[in-house]
């Protein structure tokens, strides 16, 4: 492993090449969140950034950094989100061509938003399945043409470029910080900025926060090595990553004080209050920070801290998805197979005996079976109130309905909903 970590100079340097780019973004107090949990809260406003994202500054900076005779050439990546935006957003600005590479499953959406940004400047070719089948067909074409290949964030360059957040926070905020929590998926954002504080600001506990279902940086640290996730939820897709960088785990072992794992469900949660409360658009890894804060209530109270949100590229049509996710999170929505009686008057019993009078069939889907004495139906089941849930198991067991809750049952769940 090189040893490698981001100096103050380099840092600055970049600072000074984001100029062309980049405006600084809002260091915002949140007086929702800072009554909510009894300290001062404040969001950096990453959200807000050109291309809505923090990843143009690592892009930019890296790009920024080639010779002529690269620039020349070109430069090429993989990326299904906001390193791809990134990107085209430089070479377009620096006169430079980009091929991207996209796995084939890439929303149409994401496709077209990146083909936008950079106009003729980038090539974008679908192709694999997965992000690293894409990766490794970017890779083979820097060899076999010669084109810097740009890594989302196992770069020195990018990581200098990211770490431009944390230069901005320190300008902008003169009181103490206590704590900062960092969104983690490869390891740019945290090892760039988690090295400016630590020389700018060595009392500021540094806090990465992953998904539940992608803890690459969190087993890496626990193993002490780069360690490789065989099973992935892969829905915070901004921070959900099989591997971490190597250079960047070379820094976030150096700097990261401790880190926090939030579910998926709570992030969905979290999206909806922003949207809802505070007109704030993110995306799932954008709002993995102030997830987290519910998680360290006791420990923050009465402290500074500051949640860097790191993106709002939300795709529209992933709203419901995020919904249903978050009911579930909170345990509002539950999903059932119900064997019905088939003799008449059975729905009628269940939904005057059975139900509150706020439940809400959302699901229901059930067809006769001739020859039985019962029929199963699939019957979703929203609820106001957390609560109401066991009182809802109970009027089932009194009425002896034949009943099988689904939502702890991944396998079945996935099959059926």
């Amino acid at each position: 492993m090189k040893n490698y970590f981001p100096n103050v100079k380099d840092i600055t340097q970049a600072r000074l090449t984001l100029n062309q780019v980049i405006q600084p973004t809002p260091l915002q107090k949140n007086f929702n969140l800072s009554e909510k949990y009894q300290a001062n809260i404040y969001l950096k406003r990453e959200d807000l950034q050109t291309v809505r994202s923090y990843k143009i500054r690592g892009a930019f900076n890296k790009i920024k950094s080639l010779s002529e005779n690269q620039l020349q050439k070109g430069v090429v990546c993989a990326s299904a989100g906001n390193h791809a935006q990134g990107l085209a957003y430089s070479c377009r600005v620096l006169n430079t061509h980009g091929k991207i590479f996209m796995p084939a499953t890439t929303p149409g959406q994401k496709v077209r938003q990146v083909k936008m940004i950079g106009k003729d400047s980038v090539e974008i070719i679908l192709n694999g399945d997965t992000f690293d089948e894409a990766n490794e067909l970017a890779l083979q074409c820097s060899h076999d043409e010669g084109l810097a290949f740009i890594h989302p964030f196992d770069d020195e360059k990018i990581i200098e470029g990211q770490a431009t957040v944390g230069y901005e926070i320190l300008q902008d905020l003169s009181e103490k910080i206590d704590y900062i929590f960092i969104p983690v998926g490869g390891g740019g954002l945290i090892s760039g900025v988690g090295a400016w504080f630590k020389q700018m600001s060595p009392g500021t506990k540094i806090i990465g926060i992953e998904p539940e279902g992608a803890p690459s940086m969190t087993e890496s640290l626990a193993k002490g090595k780069v360690t490789v996730l065989e099973n992935m939820d892969k829905f915070v897709d901004g921070a959900a990553v099989r591997r971490v960088g190597d250079i960047n785990f070379g820094v976030c072992i150096q700097v990261i004080d401790e880190m926090i794992l939030v579910p998926e469900g709570k992030v969905c949660s979290t999206i909806l209050d922003l949207y809802n409360e505070e007109a704030i658009v993110v995306e799932p890894a954008g709002a993995l920070s102030v997830s987290a804060l519910d998680y360290w209530r006791d420990i923050i109270k009465g402290r500074t801290v500051v949640c860097i949100v790191s993106g709002g590229n939300n795709d529209i049509t992933r709203m419901e998805e995020i919904r249903e996710r978050s009911l579930l999170f909170e345990g509002l929505k539950h999903y059932f197979i119900i064997r019905f009686p088939q003799r008449a008057g059975a729905l009628r019993e269940f939904l005057e005996q059975v139900l509150g009078p706020e439940d809400d069939i959302t699901l229901f889907e059930y067809t006769k079976k001739t020859s039985r004495e019962q029929g199963p139906a699939l019957v979703g089941i929203e609820q106001k109130r957390k609560e109401d849930f066991d009182i809802l198991i109970h009027r089932m067991q009194e009425h002896k309905i034949n009943y099988k809750l689904i939502n702890d049952s991944p396998d079945l769940f996935n099959l059926l909903i």
